[in-house]
């Protein structure tokens, strides 16, 4: 039983931090490396991660600068950029790409919030699911004569319990995402 709960444990803090790179991902009033978490580029035919391809600086808020490390990437990764739901259009120099973001107007960031309730949402549902399956496992093993019915009662308490835990973790991150997104 005690594995069970571990295994569920460990996997609902791996959907937790899940959620917590997905909001890393919505952009928020300032630029932030991680925002480029998702993007792919077409490294001489191979989806490769953008991180894995130039470094990333901020010299101000709204400003990033990628320096790619190979020059001859330098093209497919302003592409991948552009076409990126980032809303940023790369402005290539010849040695790095420079990308400003707009500043985040009243509807942006409300659509914003949209998506990151929508992230936590799936969060949770994920959660949720874990819990599922881990009470199935458990009312397996009463079932089959392996736990007696007061263990396996006891086992579900403390599962609800990291449940909600893990639930409050994701809220949590959801209330400091919608408080960063509405911050002027």
């Amino acid at each position: 039983m005690n594995d069970i709960l571990n295994e569920a444990d460990g996997k609902m803090d791996k959907s937790v931090e899940a959620t917590r790179e997905e909001f890393a991902a919505i952009r928020a009033g300032r630029a932030h490396p991680s925002m480029f978490n998702k993007i792919t580029v077409d490294y001489y035919g191979t989806p490769t991660p953008l991180q894995q391809l130039a470094s990333f600086t901020a010299p101000e808020a709204r400003i990033i600068l990628i320096s790619p490390y190979d020059m001859g990437a330098i093209g497919n990764i302003e592409r991948a950029i552009r076409d990126s739901d980032l809303g940023v259009n790369p402005a290539n120099d010849g040695k790095l790409l420079r990308c400003v973001f707009p500043e985040l107007t009243e509807e942006r960031r409300k659509e914003y919030i949209k998506v990151a309730r929508h992230k936590a949402e799936e969060g949770r549902v994920a959660v949720r699911n874990l819990r599922r399956t881990a009470k199935h496992q458990l009312e397996k093993l009463e079932k089959d004569g392996e736990a007696g019915q007061d263990d396996v009662t006891g086992a579900e308490k403390r599962l609800d319990g990291m449940t909600k835990k893990h639930t409050d973790a994701i809220d949590d991150l959801l209330k400091h995402k919608e408080a960063e997104l509405l911050e002027v």
